[in-house]
């Protein structure tokens, strides 16, 4: 098992861009019923991971400050850094476990640092605790003789 065989691609991930308004990333979420998702550059580079928290806290810290005008705000100003780092194509299963087992979803990135996709928790449970279906008929051949 590698990180490519449990990858949803980029394709079938809903992200954000790093310049789209507070708003409009907000509204994204709203209509995808996600608390958290990945933020690419233009370029196709991850840059973070924005949580519904993140916007909370974002407006918590400017109570001064009228909300519609943050709203107009790009979303690059409400990233924190370093939350959700990405891991490369090339990671081990074991770092690969250990991420996943601390958030809903770990980025993966290519050696250009290009966003590939995502590695869901829910995947990986499902790939360890699911027996495949070679596995299946192997086991009933054996009980079978």
């Amino acid at each position: 098992m590698n990180v490519v065989s449990l990858l949803t691609p980029k394709i079938q991930v809903v992200f954000l861009y790093d310049d789209y308004t507070i708003q409009k990333s907000l509204m994204i979420l709203r209509e995808h019923g996600f608390t958290a998702v990945p933020v690419l550059s233009r370029d196709g580079r991850y840059v973070g991971t924005v949580s519904e928290g993140d916007f909370l806290w974002h407006f918590l810290d400017r109570p001064d400050d009228l909300i519609r005008l943050q709203e107009r705000k790009q979303l690059k100003e409400v990233l924190r850094p370093d939350f959700n780092p990405p891991v490369s194509v090339r990671v081990g299963m074991e770092a690969l476990l250990e991420r996943a087992m601390g958030q809903n979803f770990v980025p993966v990135v290519d050696d250009r640092g290009a966003f590939m996709g995502i590695v869901t928790r829910r995947t990986v449970i499902r790939k360890l605790t699911v027996p495949s279906a070679a596995c299946a008929r192997a086991e009933a051949a054996a009980i079978l003789g």
